[in-house]
């Protein structure tokens, strides 16, 4: 096989390749706001439950069962 065939049909191939590819690929806007707001809920989340964990501490010693 010559190398210029060999090169076309390569370039094919990897056109085609591309071509499949692309109908896979997830969109990155939505997937990176969707990691962002992910991110931000988990944030409050956290910040929520430390207030919480200090207010429960208080409490959980005042209600000993042992």
């Amino acid at each position: 096989m010559h190398a210029d065939v060999h090169h076309l049909l390569h370039t094919a191939r990897a056109t085609e390749l591309r071509d499949e590819a692309a109908a896979f690929r997830l969109p990155r806007a939505s997937l990176r706001s969707r990691v962002g707001w992910t991110l931000v809920e988990v944030g409050l989340r956290l910040t929520q439950s430390r207030d919480t964990a200090a207010t429960a501490a208080t409490r959980a010693g005042a209600f000993r069962t042992a």
